[in-house]
């Protein structure tokens, strides 16, 4: 989780992503810090993220997205 952390940190470090429940929904990250953080998960966490994956409960918190990752690893 904590890299997951630096990774979003590294995106935009003027959010609070441990509080954070809308990142998609309240639009604090745009398309392009979206595009940037599959790229980082994919490379960092070793998974492919589908385009089905890219949904706004996939990503609008920092837990969404360590759910997602943990689940694409098991695949």
């Amino acid at each position: 989780m904590e890299e997951l952390m630096e990774i979003l940190r590294e995106i935009d470090d003027s959010i609070d992503y441990e509080k954070e429940t809308a990142l998609i929904d309240s639009q604090l990250l745009d398309s392009f810090g979206v595009i940037t953080l599959v790229a980082e998960l994919e490379e960092n966490f070793d998974i492919t993220i589908e385009a089905a994956e890219m949904v706004p409960e996939n990503f609008n918190s920092a837990e969404a997205i360590w759910k997602m990752i943990q689940r694409l690893q098991e695949n």
